[in-house]
């Protein structure tokens, strides 16, 4: 009896060990992550896309996952919140509400993707959406 009990909890394990060896998720594309020190600037599209620039010269696209009307204001700002790191990696590590303006209640924005921008997606971007 105690054989077959080994037996099973062998396979078990050597079932499980490929699946446990596997991340979670792919990291995402290229060198994406950047410190929350790093942002600089943003700028809503739309209510549903805001651009950020990190570090001077890096460029994101924020995909709501919802309207964001509160952006659109000239007054707006972003409430960020970050947990645990300091690294935004993906859209998952954003906490976005908007604040319409000084003394009012921020407004939840939910991040649905966030894709680094090419040097020639950067260029084609309006005047007004620049960050």
């Amino acid at each position: 009896m105690i054989f077959r009990h080994w037996i099973i909890s062998f396979a078990l394990a050597q079932a499980i060990a490929p699946a446990a060896a596997q991340p979670a998720s792919p990291p995402p594309p290229g060198n994406q992550c950047f410190s929350t020190t790093q942002f600089e600037n943003w700028r809503a599209a739309d209510a549903r896309t805001i651009y950020i620039r990190v570090r001077g010269n890096h460029f994101y696209r924020l995909a709501m996952g919802g309207e964001c009307s509160a952006a659109l204001l000239p007054s707006a700002q972003l409430v960020t919140v970050f947990r645990g790191s300091n690294l935004v990696c993906s859209a998952l590590d954003w906490d976005l509400k908007v604040r319409p303006g000084l003394h009012e209640i921020p407004e939840p924005c939910l991040v649905k993707t966030m894709t680094e921008l090419s040097p020639a997606e950067v260029a084609a971007l309006p005047v007004k959406a620049r960050p």
